[in-house]
């Protein structure tokens, strides 16, 4: 008989090498398969990653146990990951999403307003490193589809640059408090 190693049954960790991702874990739901000899139990998990800078996935897993169905999750928003356009630590604009039943409207905000929002729809934005917005949710509150609108939400929203040269005006002309917002992103980067 083999011996088994000294590490097992202990979580190992992770790689330490690439990015640091937070990893925020919005719901949990045991849901069952019912099959000819009885119920089959296993976890659904959803999952937000995100790097804080603008970089954000949602992924849903699904397995037996809890670590796994996590693990499958986070997988899953990691291949889903995306820039998200953002001027300083809020969004460049409002924008009304939905997905379902669900509808989520985002609205930037000024400096020092923090996040203000609830449930996925917060997790979603702390993830992708908007640090300033005003959220509401409408329609159903179910958390997978709310996370979803406010992915789909992140997806609709524009840089006002390449708004502004879709319209063929200039950019101070359609957003004329941008140049201010750029030079204090500037400035914050030194």
């Amino acid at each position: 008989m083999r011996m088994m190693s000294r590490l097992s049954g202990k979580r190992e960790s992770r790689n330490t090498e690439g990015p640091q991702l937070d990893v925020r874990v919005v719901q949990t739901n045991k849901v069952f398969k019912t099959h000819k000899g009885g119920k089959t139990a296993s976890w659904s998990i959803l999952v937000v990653v995100g790097d804080n800078k603008g970089q954000v996935g949602v992924g849903l897993g699904k397995a037996r146990g809890i670590p796994d169905a996590i693990r499958k999750a986070e997988e899953a928003a990691r291949k889903s990951m995306f820039k998200v356009p953002m001027i300083g630590e809020t969004i460049p604009h409002a924008i009304v999403a939905k997905f379902g039943t669900s509808q989520v409207v985002l609205k930037p905000a000024a400096a020092g307003t923090g996040v203000k929002a609830g449930g996925a729809v917060r997790a979603c934005l702390e993830a992708a490193g908007v640090h300033n917005v005003l959220a509401k949710s409408l329609g159903s509150r179910n958390a997978v589809n709310m996370a979803y609108a406010t992915i789909q939400a992140f997806k609709e929203l524009n840089h006002p640059e390449k708004m502004a040269e879709a319209r063929g005006l200039d950019v101070n002309q359609l957003v004329p408090w941008l140049a201010k917002a750029r030079k204090e992103e500037a400035d914050a980067a030194y």
